[in-house]
């Protein structure tokens, strides 16, 4: 019996001990312990609309993944949340198989919690941004906790976004849009051969999440902002930065 060539390279493989990687699933999201439910939905509706391909993790699965699993994908996304309960429910071999993915090419989006943890966080951060720790946007200081905050950006007119417990981004990356006070509310930069885009801000809320507040930008443009970045990230394709 003849031998194909895809048996030759299972057998070759299997000599040489070792596991062909898994087939590219494109986008992972994160949706495990610390995560807002919410902003998983919000996140996976916009995927859905724009008919991108994605699979999601819990805290449980993504402690599990072996590097190669995670490589597997094209982008991690890490939503809003809470990033002390985010980074303390992941163990240290995890993040360490991140931040080696996205140092080997793995592209990685980071909103609000997401961004926190992609800085140098205390809690366990993956620590993308060469030591740079982030604090909240001014707003937070006022004990304002939620707000629509004006985003200036250089590819087009100011964005009313939805913020709510979000990080200012000084320090690290190129400014893609900044908050009223002049500091980076989102940013873009590498880490290795991976894209890494963080958001302070919610591009992704729903109408619903605006309520008792004016904003003046409808939520289909804002989503269609969250599509870009997510698209960006995706792509790698690098932003307008000011």
């Amino acid at each position: 019996m003849r031998t194909s060539p895809a048996a030759f390279l299972l057998i070759a493989i299997s000599l040489a001990g070792c596991t062909p990687p898994p087939p590219s699933r494109g986008i992972l999201l994160f949706a495990g312990s610390g995560t807002s439910p919410d902003d998983v939905a919000a996140i996976q509706s916009i995927l859905e609309d724009n008919h991108l391909d994605y699979s999601t993790a819990s805290s449980w699965q993504l402690n599990r993944m072996t590097q190669a699993q995670i490589r597997a994908h094209r982008l991690l996304i890490i939503p809003g949340g809470n990033f002390v309960t985010i980074g303390n429910n992941l163990s240290a071999g995890a993040v360490a198989n991140i931040r080696n993915s996205v140092s080997g090419g793995l592209n990685y989006l980071g909103i609000c919690a997401g961004a926190f943890f992609a800085g140098n966080s205390p809690y366990n951060g993956l620590n993308l941004t060469s030591g740079v720790r982030f604090g909240f946007y001014a707003a937070e200081n006022q004990g304002i906790r939620k707000a629509p905050v004006a985003i200036s950006w250089s590819a087009g007119p100011t964005l009313d976004q939805y913020w709510e417990d979000g990080p200012q981004l000084t320090g690290w990356g190129a400014v893609v849009a900044r908050y009223p006070d002049r500091t980076p509310a989102v940013v873009e930069g590498q880490f290795g051969g991976g894209t890494v885009i963080l958001a302070g801000i919610h591009p992704e809320a729903p109408e619903r999440w605006q309520r008792g507040m004016l904003f003046h930008t409808p939520p289909h443009v804002n989503r269609s902002y969250a599509a870009t970045l997510i698209r960006a990230a995706l792509n790698q394709t690098p932003l307008p930065h000011d």
